[in-house]
């Protein structure tokens, strides 16, 4: 990125001109509408002057332009996470997550499973049906959830969760560690 700065700097006062000359903007009139004098401006096109906030904000005003397309900044990458999915247990797992975070977020997408094996372990989960029906067996406890539905519980409570029948279903997973429990905030109706 650095490298790039001094190039997209050198094209500034050309990228304004142009930008003036498509507009049939004479310097004269670009001076009245931003208060800039015209000697600044035509220092500033031909390079000749740095460009700084207090020349770039009334431009990028007159010209109708965000600052990063009036100064052709470079764009600052594909902002898509694209984390690898896994195999575990026979569920398709996407991370959402890196290993830095205390939660740990995945999609889990779990197909029909013969067997129903109650695990325990440290932690607390939140789940959350995104389509399809879970069964959650939770304890005592055995229940059904449909898409839209949330259920939270302790990791150390003997649990299964799958599919309720014969189609797969799709979930949020958040997890973390024991004592730490997902925080829902919703706007009173």
């Amino acid at each position: 990125m650095a490298d790039v700065i001094p190039d997209v700097l050198a094209e500034v006062g050309p990228r304004l001109r142009r930008l003036r000359e498509r507009r049939a903007l004479t310097l004269t009139a670009v001076a009245a509408q931003t208060g800039i004098s015209k000697s600044t401006l035509s220092r500033l096109e031909s390079g000749q002057r740095k460009p700084s906030l207090e020349l770039l904000l009334p431009l990028a005003s007159v010209y109708h332009l965000p600052l990063d397309e009036l100064v052709g900044a470079p764009r600052v990458g594909d902002p898509r996470v694209r984390l690898t999915p896994k195999t575990r247990n026979g569920r398709l797992v996407y991370p959402l997550t890196q290993g830095s975070s205390s939660m740990a977020v995945w999609k889990v997408v779990i197909p029909p499973e013969p067997e129903r094996r109650l695990r325990t372990h440290a932690g607390y989960e939140w789940l959350y049906v995104l389509s399809g029906e879970l069964q959650l067996i939770l304890g005592e406890h055995d229940l059904t959830l449909r898409a839209g539905e949330v259920a939270e519980f302790d990791t150390r409570v003997p649990h299964w969760f799958g599919p309720a029948g014969d189609e797969s279903v799709e979930i949020l997973s958040v997890h973390g560690a024991h004592g730490e429990r997902m925080q829902v905030r919703a706007a009173p109706r």
